[in-house]
């Protein structure tokens, strides 16, 4: 497993499960839920925020975020 933020652009994943408590409950409203395909869309050029799309819509999240997000890439 990885963090959401250390994905590549380009690169599919399925969330699998949070590691912060504080923001889960946040993420989850957004349609981060384990199990959601995320697609990595863009990274700013300073590298923070990141743009995933999921569940059909673009979202932008920052880093740190983003960290909390552990996920299993999909091999294409």
């Amino acid at each position: 497993m990885k963090k959401l933020s250390e994905l590549p652009i380009g690169k599919q994943a399925v969330i699998t499960s949070f590691n912060n408590d504080d923001i889960y409950i946040k993420l989850m409203e957004m349609g981060c839920v384990p199990g959601e395909t995320v697609i990595i869309e863009q990274i700013a050029p300073l590298g923070d925020p990141i743009s995933i799309s999921i569940a059909g819509y673009s979202l932008s999240l920052r880093l740190d975020e983003a960290g909390s997000i552990m996920v299993e890439e999909v091999i294409n």
